[in-house]
């Protein structure tokens, strides 16, 4: 069936009408779902910052290679050098420090603390090793009495250092000495006898400076046989072992198994850190800490077991599941406008399908209106005839009906509501009729 011709003004008429009714809707619609897209669910941060450690210290060279992996991304990783995991803790704690992240030792945090942040994994072992003079030592209380290198103040070692002395019965100020060095000036004191002991970790802690002093006569490192008791009480602790000879396989050093105790580094953040980039810093953590070392196997880290700080939930999705769909196959910055565009698709059906009920009910209003507008003309002509008293009134309202007629001319409908028009123009040729009725009526009485 061939399609009728609609004239150019009645088609207009339509689409001015879809125009205003649904385009307020559509609006406050398109206003809600851009608040909801900025608001509810952000674009994560082109760059963020991370508290890493000294210059010259394996957090500070870990923290370069999360920035260049993310790089790749399109994110950039401010760096901030930082005397250790007890000022990375304090950045992260202090809302005034504009700090996202950083490298944290395990045994630093208070539980209040802990709980104020989130961590995205265990990263690496740091293990406390002890070296001391003479042979024999299995207990942290028979070093009482001595002088003691427990690492410079502020320092992961020192912080976890003196926990672990005062569970011995050792604390500062009593008979024990202790000095307030690390690295390679206490092993230095350790060999000349300025010190008894000395307790290394990190990267004080390396493979020469070790092999180094078990090659000394008369030093031996501290076999932890209550290794099990201390992960019982401190629960950041892991029993790990050092097996004969990793650190010099042709000589058997050590020469039997050495049972260590040791805190996780963990990767930490504040709870704002957006969901995506928890992912990225996952992702290029498994690149950096993946592989084989001394004291971890292959894929060993990161890790998800919480130690300090809880895992958080987009952490533990992601060593779940891993990356979504949308980031295994789309570039980075493709994939986050996807994921937060389906984020909306709840809160936009919500608005959607009411508005879809609203929008016909508020078009088919606005069409009659126009002819409804008519009725309280039409009715004050009635009422005017029924008290008419002369000939002239009669005209007038007669005159005032064909106005009435006249501008029912002018009113653009859709076909759909066309009805409307005629049965207003059926009601004003039963006024007319009226009218013109009682005219007769009263020139045939006179």
């Amino acid at each position: 069936m061939k399609r009728p011709h609609l004239p150019r003004d009645h088609a207009k008429g339509v689409l001015h009408d879809i125009t205003w009714t649904a385009g307020p809707v559509v609006l406050v619609i398109a206003i809600i779902v851009a608040l909801v897209y900025w608001l509810v669910d952000p674009a994560p941060p082109k760059t963020i910052t991370m508290s890493a450690g000294q210059p010259d210290s394996s957090f500070y060279v870990i923290s370069q290679e999360y920035a260049k992996l993310l790089a790749r991304n399109g994110i950039t990783l401010k760096v901030l050098p930082s005397d250790g995991s007890v000022q990375n803790l304090e950045r992260l704690l202090d809302p005034k420090q504009h700090v996202d992240l950083a490298l944290v030792q395990g045994g630093i945090a208070t539980r209040e603390e802990a709980s104020k942040l989130m961590s995205l994994g265990s990263v690496s072992y740091v293990p406390l090793v002890v070296f001391y003079r003479g042979k024999g030592l299995t207990l942290l209380s028979q070093l009482e009495g001595k002088r003691i290198a427990i690492g410079r103040e502020g320092s992961g070692t020192r912080t976890l250092s003196l926990k672990l002395l005062e569970a011995n019965g050792i604390y500062p100020g009593g008979d024990t000495k202790l000095l307030p060095t690390d690295g390679l000036q206490a092993a230095t004191q350790l060999v000349s006898n300025e010190a008894d002991a000395v307790f290394l970790s990190g990267d004080s802690a390396t493979r020469g400076l070790m092999l180094r002093l078990l090659r000394v006569p008369g030093i031996s490192v501290m076999d932890f046989n209550e290794a099990l008791a201390y992960t019982r009480l401190f629960p950041y602790l892991d029993d790990i072992e050092l097996p004969p000879g990793v650190l010099d396989l042709g000589r058997r050093i050590p020469p039997e198994s050495v049972h260590l105790i040791s805190p996780t580094v963990e990767l930490v953040a504040r709870p704002t850190l957006h969901p995506a980039l928890s992912d990225l810093l996952i992702e290029a953590a498994q690149e950096v800490h993946g592989t084989a070392g001394l004291l971890q196997r292959a894929g060993q880290f990161p890790s998800p077991v919480a130690h300090e700080f809880p895992i958080s939930e987009d952490a533990s999705r992601y060593y779940r599941s891993g990356k979504s769909f949308l980031y295994r196959t789309l570039p980075f910055w493709l994939a986050n406008i996807a994921d937060r565009a389906l984020v909306l698709l709840l809160p936009v059906a919500v608005l959607i399908f009411p508005a879809l009920r609203l929008v016909p009910a508020l078009y088919r209003w606005r069409v009659r209106s126009r002819i409804y507008r008519y009725y309280g003309a039409l009715i004050a002509v009635e009422r005017g005839a029924m008290r008419v008293t002369s000939e002239e009134e009669r005209r007038a309202l007669l005159v005032e009906l064909d106005y009435i007629e006249e501008s029912l001319d002018t009113i653009r409908l859709p076909l759909a509501h066309a009805d409307a028009l005629y049965v207003l123009r059926e009601h004003v040729s039963f006024v007319r009729s009226r009218l013109t009725e009682a005219s007769r009526r009263d020139k045939s009485m006179a």
